[in-house]
């Protein structure tokens, strides 16, 4: 006989309500994969709203989500609240403790609250299932947790969210302004009316906590990475970007290095060339470099409601089938502390933009800082270049205003470059703050 899994659904917005279109459109397909799936009781921020599943006969309404995850008609308890902390976190810690599933796609409570969440699901016995919550549609977790399992993982990366994606893809492909950029991805839904938490790299910045701790083995810890967004990106650099034959996408980078765990999000130059360049307007990209499988690359929709729902519904699958895996992928009591890499210890050439005053000596006391931190500069062009001629130079016609001035370094470490730059602008040879973008090595 045919089992029925009961669903109790928080939150009803875009992925809640496409999650109930897919599990209503696919019911007989689930039903053939050894259980049928039902949604039994809903709960949302405002029961005003008309909604055809609060309105179908054997559907309980809660206006309290705790309640619902309490609710011992349920077997599963979906999440899709959203929040790190308040009611979300409540109700996945009550649903836990009543001995119930939980399925979220809730990055944020995970990037803090994870461990603790890992934990208790394991005293249960339950599930604790977050596929939506990192990359959209993309099985990531699942490749990192189940299919990479016996491979030790040396890298994961990637670009983590769709808004900035498309805002950098936008300003490359129509040579748009970052702001012009930003008002068509809110214009289309892609952005938020207050789009600090993506294009500020925290959104990345907390997918990639989750994947760091599964792919080496260690607690999350969303305070460990360094986080720089994508605000300070001009048209001048996507044009210097694509001179030099790269262009510039916001990476989450976590990597195991012999001093520990280096964690960042940052904007980075990529050559055009490479698969991750090819990631192109919304979507996303998770790429993992392992020693057996050696490396591979995720490509996807990163957000969207049915791409979400369907990740939503293989974790509900999972549970329907019997499968239940420790939340991240080792017992909690196992993993090991996430120590990060010595401060300033990442390698690799760098990308600096300067707007310096035109005087005589500025040229020779930017080099001389630059020397004075074993840095060896690769170019230094002073002036626009002009877009598809590399090389190329238009030096400013007014003697003492300020000039654009682009360095491309030789291999060295961010503690170097750091300084140097520093010590630049202390020295009161700029006119804004210097731009500093990685070049990124993807090989």
């Amino acid at each position: 006989m045919t089992k029925s899994l009961k669903l109790g659904v928080a939150g009803l917005g875009t992925v809640g309500t496409s999650l109930i279109e897919l599990l209503a459109t696919h019911r007989d397909r689930l039903a053939n994969l050894g259980s049928t799936v039902d949604v039994v009781a809903v709960s949302a921020r405002s029961k005003d709203k008309h909604r055809a599943i609060a309105e179908t006969a054997g559907v309980t309404w809660f206006d309290d989500p705790i309640a619902l995850a309490r609710d011992p008609a349920i077997d599963v308890f979906v999440e899709l609240i959203g929040g790190e902390d308040g009611v979300a976190k409540e109700a996945v810690e009550a649903a836990l403790n009543a001995g119930k599933h939980v399925v979220t796609a809730n990055k944020a409570l995970l990037a803090k609250h994870g461990v603790a969440l890992a934990q208790l699901a394991e005293e249960k016995g339950v599930a604790l299932n977050f596929e939506a919550a990192v990359a959209g549609g993309i099985p990531v977790i699942k490749t990192l947790r189940e299919s990479l399992a016996a491979n030790s993982v040396r890298r994961v990366y990637g670009i983590l969210n769709g808004t900035c994606n498309y805002i950098l893809s936008t300003m490359t492909d129509e040579k748009r302004s970052f702001g012009d950029a930003l008002k068509e991805a809110q214009d289309l839904g892609y952005a938020e009316a207050d789009p600090t938490f993506d294009i500020g790299g925290f959104d990345t910045a907390h997918k990639l906590a989750i994947l760091a701790s599964l792919a080496f083995g260690t607690e999350i810890n969303f305070d460990e990475i360094d986080v720089e967004g994508i605000q300070s990106i001009t048209d001048a650099d996507i044009e210097a970007a694509e001179d030099m034959g790269y262009c510039i996408k916001l990476l989450g980078v976590a990597t195991q290095t012999d001093s520990g765990i280096e964690m960042r999000v940052n904007p980075a130059m990529v050559p055009e060339e490479s698969a991750i360049a090819e990631v192109w307007g919304a979507t996303n990209g998770v790429a993992i470099d392992s020693d057996f499988c050696g490396s591979l690359l995720l490509v996807g929709p990163g957000a969207g409601g049915k791409a979400t729902a369907s990740s939503v519904a293989g974790d509900i699958v999972d549970i329907a089938r019997g499968i239940i895996l420790p939340p991240l992928m080792r017992k909690a009591a196992s993993l090991t502390p996430c120590v990060r890499s010595k401060l300033g210890s990442h390698q690799g050439a760098y990308y600096v933009r300067l707007s310096v005053y035109d005087r005589p000596g500025t040229m020779a006391a930017i080099a001389k800082h630059m020397g004075d931190r074993d840095i060896s500069i690769e170019s230094m062009v002073q002036g626009q270049m002009r877009a598809g001629v590399p090389g190329a130079e238009a030096r400013t016609k007014v003697r003492g205003a300020p000039a654009p001035v682009r360095i491309i370094t030789h291999e060295t470490t961010e503690e170097a470059i750091r300084q140097a730059v520093e010590a630049i602008e202390q020295d009161g040879k700029v006119s804004e703050r210097p731009q500093v973008i990685r070049i990124e090595k993807l090989g």
